[in-house]
Parts: structure tokens; sequence; C-alpha cells
């Protein structure tokens, strides 16, 4: 048994909202105690209200989850300032939370220890970690690999990093009953699990290969040799790319077919250098890429589609929605067609539940290595053996 429920509510005071979630999530379960759980809220919530009462509801429940840029579920669709629970509950699915802290001082040691405090209570063998880290005072990029280490590169990582409404000054993170920022909760299952999952974004390449040949982290000074500032504006051109640079994402080749995405944040004109939202790479192959609002939101049903392609079971019993928040803000008010899109390919009352990120965390395809995304919808799709 693998049994999935979810609650979602839009009152905007955190007692009510959270107590209409509980009993809607009680109702469902018809009896049957949670192991595990994810919460999405807005930034503006009183969190330990909601969570205590979670915790008071379900005590010891293995609960992980964070702050948004915008909520999904199949109960109130998207959101903006509400607040959505999914519930987990099975007899043959083992499910452990970790945390890791301190994620701005060394995000490697941080991913390590969540991972090994939720190893340590697992009684089998890993098939799925789930992870809605910090993403302002740390590299999301750096989180993973530290994931990665401590799990192995087997085993999938299925997350996105938490948000504050496009605010960036604080993100908050929730491990059982304790708000965090600077933090690494984790999820991890264990046991008779399906699952599959879908990433697309929309974004299609413009510009020809071009290797990344001088970089800092997230800042890239060169490509081909060329100051990166110049390589973008000789391509679109000085005013397109200053009026548009957010948009013209960079697609990023570590595999020879799939790229994944970095999505420029600023620039400087001495230097040269174009600052994006997560690492990138050195000597990796990058193309300029470009989208329209149909491309984005066509990918969220493509998102699905491969999710569901690849599932090796029945049927699913949960779905978990990824997007980035910069999909959000080029989207604006058609936002909410995402889901639309979706839920016309979805097995009829399949609970779902997700949100908005700073960062999505993925696969590229099934068995490949996981990678870190940005202008991503990923989907997650669950169920039992």
């Amino acid at each position: 048994m693998f049994k999935t429920v979810v609650g979602h509510s839009d009152d905007p005071d955190s007692l009510a909202a959270i107590t209409e979630v509980l009993e809607a999530c009680q109702t469902a379960l018809s009896g049957v105690t949670p192991q595990a759980g994810i919460l999405f809220t807005a930034i503006d919530f009183d969190h330990l209200v909601i969570l205590d009462s979670i915790q008071k509801t379900f005590p010891g429940i293995e609960l992980i989850g964070g702050t948004t840029n915008g909520e999904i579920s199949s109960i109130l669709e998207f959101q903006q300032d509400s607040l959505t629970l999914m519930l987990f509950a099975s007899d043959r699915v083992e499910i452990r939370a970790g945390l890791g802290q301190n994620a701005a001082q060394d995000p490697y040691q941080s991913a390590h220890q969540a991972i090994a405090q939720a190893k340590a209570r697992s009684t089998m063998p890993p098939k799925l970690c789930i992870t809605f880290p910090e993403s302002l005072t740390s590299s999301g990029a750096k989180i993973l690999e530290g994931l990665k280490q401590g799990l192995g590169e087997n085993i999938p990582i299925l997350g996105g990093l938490t948000a504050d409404d496009y605010t960036f000054e604080k993100t908050y993170q929730f491990f059982n009953g304790q708000v965090l920022s600077d933090s690494i909760p984790v999820l991890i299952f264990s046991g008779d699990l399906q699952l599959s999952h879908g990433v697309a974004s929309g974004w299609k390449p413009i510009s020809p290969k071009s290797r990344v040949t001088k970089v800092d982290g997230n800042v890239v000074y060169e490509i081909e040799g060329q100051r990166a500032l110049d390589f973008y504006q000789e391509y679109l051109g000085a005013e397109r790319f200053i009026n548009n640079y957010a948009i013209h994402a960079l697609a990023v080749f570590e595999e020879e077919e799939r790229f994944y995405m970095r999505a420029p944040n600023s620039y400087d004109p001495d230097s040269g250098s174009v600052t994006f939202f997560a690492d990138i790479p050195e000597q990796v192959l990058v193309q300029i890429t470009d989208a329209s609002r149909d491309d984005i939101l066509s990918a969220s049903a493509t998102s699905l589609q491969k999710a569901l392609n690849h599932y090796p079971g029945h049927q699913p019993t949960a779905a978990l929605l990824i997007s980035c928040s910069a999909r959000r803000r080029i989207l604006g008010t058609l936002t909410s067609q995402e889901y639309q899109l979706i839920k016309t390919h979805l097995p009829q009352g399949l609970p779902c539940c997700g949100f908005y990120a700073y960062g999505e965390i993925a696969p590229l395809e099934q068995q490949t290595p996981t990678r870190f995304h940005n202008k991503t919808f990923v989907t997650l799709l669950m169920g039992e053996d």
C-alpha cells in the first residue's frame, strides 16, 4: 500500500489555512497514519504555527519542505500566497528525513550530513532522494554535488531550491517541526517504490555550439576566448541583449546530445563577464537559447509526458511538480495554464503537489546523472512496486 493525499488552502490566516488542509488530508487518509510529508508555503505565513499543527496532528511524521514563489496542487491548481501539503502512507515504502545545516559555510559537508542522517535510520538501500535546499546563501550546484557524493551517482535526486516570492532576501526550509534557513532537508525513499521523471524547458538553441574557456563558479568571463558579454552581443546585437538578456539562457552540454539550462542574472561591461544563477563548468559546450511563451507552456506537458512514458508500473499514485520562478515571471498571467495543460494528461484523481523554485534538480533522462537546472519544469511520478 502506497497512499498519497493532498491538502491545499489559500486562506491568508496561518492557523485557519493549516487546519483546513489537515482536515482535508485526514478525510482522504480514512484513518491511515502518514509516514512522511512535503509542505510548500508562501513566504508570509507563520511557519512555526503551521509546522506545530502538523506535528500535533501526526506526531513523529518525517516532514520536509520550504517557502516558494507560487504553489501547485490537484486541489486548487496554481495559487499564490497559499500552502499545500502532500502526505505519504505506506507499509512497503520506507521514508526517512535528514537535515544538513550551515550550507553557506560548506555545502558539501552540509549535504553529506543530510544524507547520512536519513540513511542512518533507513533499513533498506535508497531508491530516491527528494530535497528542497537553501537558494540564496549557497550554490545549488555545489549542494547537488554533495548530495550525489553522499548517495552515489545512480540514485536519482529530485527537488527544487526554496524561494521567497522574488524578493531574494531570505528563504526558509522545513524539517519536522523546525523552520530553518541555510539548510538542506532531504527525504530518502526505500523499498518497493516505482518512479519516473520528466524534464523540459521550452528553450531552444539558436547559436552554434561554443566552448566556455574562462569561468569562476557562476561567472563566465570567456567563451571561445572571447569576452562572454561580447559573445552574447555579437550574436544577439547589443540592444537586444541589454533589453532581453534574462530570457536568453545558455544551454549547457555536459552530455553530447542533452543539455540543461543556465539563466543569466547580470553582466559587467568592464570585465565583459556574464553572471548566471548557477555554476557552469569550464570547457563545456554552450549555446544561446530563446523561447516564446507558447514554448514555455508546452514544455510542462512535455515534462509530464516523458514521465508517463517511462513510468514502470501500472499507474502512479502521486505526482510532484516543480517549475522555475523565472518561468512564472515570464508567463505572468498565463502561469495558471502550466497546470491546466498537464492536467489533461494526468490520470484522473492523481494527487499532485508542487511549487515554483529558484532552481530545479533532476536527471535529464532516466538512469542518467542528476543535474541542476534553471528555467525548467520537472515532473516526478511515484507509486508502489
